[in-house]
């Protein structure tokens, strides 16, 4: 990637100190963490869809109730819901 543009942006000393520590933390840049929140905001919908994938797929599987158990659930919560109509 051959860097040609150069910005200016300005910062309060909160965001910039919070975007410091992580860059330290991360042992990157500054300008490569502002560099990879444009990539992420601003690429559009299928950078952002392998993002949320990947977190997503970095979770815990969850328990998922017994589909019998469940629809009778729904029946008990429609029956109360809708007895007084």
């Amino acid at each position: 990637m051959s860097l040609t543009h150069r910005l200016q942006v300005l910062l309060d000393e909160d965001q910039y100190q919070r975007l410091a520590e992580r860059a330290h933390a991360e042992q990157r840049s500054v300008g490569s963490m502002i560099r990879e929140a444009v990539d992420l905001v601003w690429t559009g919908p299928s950078a952002q869809k392998v993002s949320l994938l990947e977190a997503l797929l970095a979770e815990e599987p969850m328990s998922v109730p017994d589909a019998e158990e469940l629809s009778r659930e729904l029946q008990d919560y429609r029956s109360e819901r809708f007895s007084g109509v």
